[in-house]
């Protein structure tokens, strides 16, 4: 697993550089005594950066039975750090300590883990995160699949491709480059005519239509997404080849930064191996699901793209370039 984005937090662990920087975000976003909250703040914006890199250097040698605790609050730390860049008075009550989330019952009998689902809770640190950092509104009570978390991470495009034989978004361009292609299959997929889905695309992207004359395969669309959720949402991103996709489902095309992603199912993950001990301990031992290798595929990359958008948050939010 690659980790070398751990050691992109390091200039951030002292007090003159964390100070200077929590001072700036602070005076940026015109907080009242600026000075003095940036001051009180230093200490715990590297002690949670501190203790997330522990947790996340600890999962690179720690067996697989125990890997999603460690990776989950190694996250959390780091989403805590960034948290305090752009909301100088966090926690400011017991309400947002809560983790926000909740998982279902499990029934013991013939349990899936990609049927399993998470619901958000009104409260608690993932809607606090959700709002602060990425200005969306979690609605209290919405339930996410681990299946259409799962299939929101391009990373994982093989593993669903051999293990459930779908091919759930589509490459369409390299997240450099100033144009994507996107193949007229999708008019299929979305149900839409080429007219409808060229507007609804412009609508929800920063691409404009390129107005050429279209091949019968393709749209051409001219542009560079904005970034400003740190993944490219509603499109998917693809860290190790920088590529870009667009989801199959019209209902996955939808502005949901990645890093939520990554919570919700290390939270699930975290919980089965923490109080589901038996199955979770079935199915790393007999090899008899699936959703094993999509698992395991997951909790290899999870760690290297949350702290590389982590790390792009810290460098936007402070004005640093990358």
């Amino acid at each position: 697993m690659a980790h070398s984005n751990l050691n992109l937090f390091h200039p951030f662990l002292s007090v003159e550089t964390a100070q200077k920087l929590l001072k700036k975000s602070y005076k940026k976003r015109q907080v009242e005594n600026h000075d003095q909250k940036s001051y009180q703040n230093a200490y715990s914006f590297i002690y949670f950066i501190e203790h997330g890199l522990t947790y996340l250097q600890q999962s690179k040698v720690s067996p697989l039975s125990i890997k999603p605790v460690l990776l989950f609050y190694g996250m959390i730390q780091l989403l805590k750090a960034c948290l305090l860049t752009v909301d100088p008075s966090y926690p400011e009550s017991t309400a947002v300590l809560a983790h926000g989330v909740s998982t279902r019952k499990r029934k013991k009998q013939s349990y899936e883990f990609i049927q399993d689902e998470v619901k958000i809770q009104k409260n608690g640190l993932f809607s606090h995160i959700s709002d602060k950092m990425f200005h969306v509104k979690q609605m209290e009570g919405t339930k996410y699949s681990m299946q259409e978390l799962l299939y929101s991470i391009p990373e994982l495009e093989a593993a669903i491709k051999i293990t459930k034989n779908k091919m759930s978004f589509l490459p369409i361009g390299l997240a450099t480059d100033s144009t994507v292609s996107i193949p007229n299959s999708i008019l299929d997929d979305y149900k839409m005519t080429q007219e409808r889905f060229i507007q609804y695309f412009e609508s929800n992207t920063s691409y404009i239509h390129s107005g050429k004359e279209q091949s019968k395969q393709m749209m051409t669309f001219n542009g560079k997404q904005e970034n400003q959720s740190l993944s490219y949402s509603p499109l998917l991103y693809h860290h190790q080849k920088s590529m870009l996709y667009i989801p199959r489902k019209k209902e996955h095309f939808t502005f949901f930064p990645e890093v939520l992603v990554h919570y919700l199912l290390l939270y699930n993950l975290s919980m089965i191996c923490r109080y589901e001990t038996e199955w979770w301990g079935e199915l790393l031992h007999t090899f008899n699901s699936s959703d094993l290798s999509l698992i395991i595929e997951f909790l290899d990359i999870t760690a290297e793209k949350t702290t590389h958008y982590l790390h792009s948050f810290l460098t936007r939010v402070f004005d640093i370039e990358d």
